[in-house]
């Protein structure tokens, strides 16, 4: 898909016994978000992006007890550590540099997630939270 970024990373699972293949509308969205990453990428200093979970077709994402309407599920979501950075880390580098992210929320403090927008032609929220024991809240 891109220099740093296959189609077998983004669309593994460790949920062997569905099949996690996606659809041309899902594998575009994924070529999206590759190269979305590959911002990332470049704005944290060319570390490494370690992706825990990316696509997840509607068995995976329920096996994994996320709701229907994940960006998971499209293709348009990424879960992702970076070694040596903390969650908190990434997320402030990705803002500092001004990346047009959908959402970038901090994780369990164990994980970063970033999206693209749902459609090519949609307008990134630039939305950034927190989602942890204690719920969901802002990034501050």
């Amino acid at each position: 898909m891109t220099p740093h970024f296959t189609l077998a990373e983004l669309t593994a699972t460790s949920h062997r016994q569905f099949d996690n293949t996606p659809n041309e509308a899902e594998t575009a969205n994924l070529q999206r978000l590759a190269e979305f990453l590959e911002q990332v990428k470049t704005a944290l200093d060319g570390k490494p992006i370690m992706v825990n979970s990316a696509f997840r077709s509607k068995q995976v994402n329920d096996s994994v007890g996320s709701r229907d309407s994940s960006q998971h599920r499209i293709g348009a979501a990424c879960d992702f550590r970076v070694p040596g950075m903390t969650p908190d880390a990434v997320v402030r580098a990705v803002i500092a540099a001004g990346l047009p992210f959908d959402q970038i929320i901090r994780e369990f403090d164990a994980w970063t997630h970033i999206s693209v927008t749902n459609t090519p032609d949609g307008t990134p929220r630039r939305q950034a939270l927190i989602i942890d024991k204690s719920g969901t809240r802002p990034f501050a």
